[in-house]
This record gives C-alpha cells, sequence and structure tokens, in this order.
C-alpha cells in the first residue's frame, strides 16, 4: 500500500465518570505508522498505551483529532464499516491469547475469515497456512489445552495473521510466557515483519521487548514524551 498504514493527527481520548469526572487518558498524540514498521510502544501506567492500542485497532474512537486507518478516516464510519476495516486492516495479539479452548488450532485462526463470509475450504487452507508460517504445521487438529503457552501465543500470532492485516497490534505478547517461550515469540514476529511486510506495533512494559524495535514511542500523562524513530520514518516516508 502506499501512504501511511496508521495516522493520528491530535488526537484526543477522554472519558466521562460518574459525578461529572472526566479523564483524559490522550492529550493530543499525533503519530505515523508505515507499512512494515517495528515500533513499540511504552510507557508507566496510566500513561494511554492501552488507550492508543484501542484506538488505533478500531476498537474505539477518538474523542478530538483524526484518525487514519488504511488512509480512512473512522469518524466518517458507521460501527459496521468500522468492523469491516478493522478485520482487514488489523491483526490482535494478546497477552491472555484468547483462543477459544474447546475448538482446534486450525478452527481458532480461521474465526477472523469466518466473520468476513469467506468459504469454508478456503478458510481451512488459509488457516493451515498460517499455522505452516508459525511452526505449527504439526499441531492443527490440538485444542490450546493441548499446547504450551508458546504454542497458544502462536497460534493467536496465525489467527492476526491470516487476514493478511497491513498491520498487527501485540499488547504485552510475552507477559504470560517464559524467558525462552517469550524470545520465541518475538524472533517470530521479527521474522513475519520483514519477510511479509506487515507493520508490527508493539504494546509493552518490558524494556528489554520495547529495545528490540526500530522505533520506540514513550507515553507519558497522554502525551507522546519521546520518539525515537520519527525523523527516521519521516525520511523513509520521502525518499519513497
Amino acid at each position: 500500500m502506499t501512504g501511511p498504514a496508521v495516522e493520528a493527527v491530535d488526537v484526543t481520548r477522554s472519558y466521562e465518570l460518574e459525578g461529572g469526572i472526566t479523564v483524559d487518558a490522550l492529550r493530543g498524540v499525533s503519530l505515523r505508522i508505515d507499512p512494515g514498521e517495528y515500533l513499540a510502544i511504552i510507557g508507566p501506567s496510566g500513561s494511554g498505551k492501552s488507550t492508543l492500542m484501542h484506538l488505533l485497532g478500531c476498537l474505539d474512537r477518538p474523542t478530538t483529532g483524526q484518525l487514519l486507518i488504511a488512509g480512512r478516516d473512522v469518524a466518517t464510519l458507521d460501527d459496521s464499516e468500522l468492523a469491516e476495516l478493522r478485520n482487514r486492516t488489523i491483526g490482535f495479539v494478546f497477552q491472555s491469547f484468547q483462543l477459544l479452548p474447546r475448538i482446534t488450532a486450525t478452527a481458532n485462526v480461521t474465526m477472523p475469515l469466518v466473520y468476513r463470509g469467506t468459504p469454508r475450504a478456503e478458510r481451512i487452507e488459509r488457516a493451515h497456512a498460517a499455522l505452516e508460517s508459525v511452526g505449527l504445521g504439526h499441531r492443527l487438529d490440538h485444542r490450546p489445552t493441548q499446547l504450551s503457552g508458546g504454542e497458544q501465543q502462536r497460534v493467536a500470532i496465525a489467527r492476526a495473521l491470516v487476514s493478511e492485516p497491513t498491520v498487527l497490534l501485540a499488547d504485552e505478547p510475552t507477559g504470560n510466557l517464559d524467558t525462552k517461550s517469550g524470545t520465541d515469540v518475538m524472533t517470530l514476529l521479527e521474522r513475519l515483519n520483514s519477510e511479509q511486510g506487515v507493520a508490527v506495533v508493539l504494546v509493552t512494559h518490558d524494556h528489554e521487548v520495547a529495545d528490540r524495535a526500530r522505533r520506540r514511542i514513550h507515553l507519558r500523562d497522554g502525551l507522546i514524551e519521546s520518539d525515537d524513530g520519527a525523523a527516521v520514518a519521516s525520511n523513509a516516508s520521502n525518499a519513497s
């Protein structure tokens, strides 16, 4: 694709609580993520990381400002259009895996394609290919309870990739894994980023995980405190 995968311009997000209290989770964030980037979003608890993740993943809308996903302004989309955009452009990987425990790895991976209305035979073929790509071709018919934590996270990554997204959002992807499994998952994400060109956005508290990214964005109090790759990303975009 041409142009940024995601672009936020002076985005804010406020929440109204009981008693007339307003919480400003994001207070004016501008951010551009280009296709194929590999970046980490870090910051202390309450910095706005989760709120920004929800916005980038089309799970929420800004209070003010402009948010473009694949060139489309989310403010102009109704709920069904936003859900379709999310399904076609964003893949999610969560700390808790969020797999359905009673169905196989293949069936879990097909879920985004079920919502898209993809024919069953094609769903299964693509799910098998995605599981092969993450090294789980021998676990196609295993249920999550029959898999290790690292294998479950690989199934989650395959599910995120099966719809061929332009952006993969990974929320604490190693948080529930031992050191070796976590390292293996990070190596896999990096390989998929370099080989398939999917933009990988990590949200993490783990500075060792963040340090593996090519770009790091620090949030504090709902604002970007620093972005050590903004200039590099801008120069790369201008060169293209």
